[in-house]
Order: C-alpha cells, then structure tokens, then sequence
C-alpha cells in the first residue's frame, strides 16, 4: 500500500472512532450524568463563596 493510503485510512479510522464516542456520548446523554454526579460537589463549592449583597 502506497503511503497517502495508509495516511487516509488512519485519518478516516480516527473520525470513525471520534464520532463512534461522541454518538455513544449523545444516546446515552452522559454528559448530563456527569454533569449530575459532579453538581453537588460544585453546590457546596460555590455555597461557601462569600457574595456582595449589597445592591
């Protein structure tokens, strides 16, 4: 095999396997689970801010 063959096959294996993940990503909606197991962590982060409440 010529080598732009080897390098167009590899390049077109990589967009396959990067859109296999993101569809995968996209039906199982995982980005909102993860999302959703990092919230808390992030709400007792941002409760303990101090704010300015003055208007």
């Amino acid at each position: 095999m010529s080598k732009p063959l080897k390098l167009f096959l590899k390049l077109l294996l990589a967009v396959f396997g990067f859109f296999a993940v993101t569809f995968t990503v996209y039906i199982f909606n995982l980005d909102m689970k993860l999302t959703a197991l990092i919230e808390p962590v992030l709400l007792k982060h941002y409760d303990r801010i101090e704010r300015d409440k003055h208007l």
